[in-house]
């Protein structure tokens, strides 16, 4: 049994003509212009994994101020 790939749902999804070609072992002429977009994407995969990365950041320093007012206000009472 072989394996169905997303990549390969979307080509199907997209161009069920082109899905077909690939199948067949037909190779795209416009290798330069996959290879841009194989570029992009991974380059904003980089940018989403940053983004997620730098919000983590932020919600820990958020709680890390909000814990040391906490307990500045803690001290004032005392």
């Amino acid at each position: 049994m072989r394996t169905i790939r997303a990549s390969e749902i979307g080509t199907y999804l997209y161009c069920q003509r082109a899905w077909g070609y690939l199948k067949s072992g037909h190779v795209p002429q416009n290798q330069a212009e996959l290879a841009s977009g194989t570029r992009l994407h991974e380059q904003h995969g980089r940018q989403v994994t940053l983004v997620s990365a730098m919000r983590l950041l932020a919600y820990l320093l958020l709680l890390a101020a909000l814990a040391l007012f906490l307990a500045y206000l803690g001290g004032k009472v005392l």
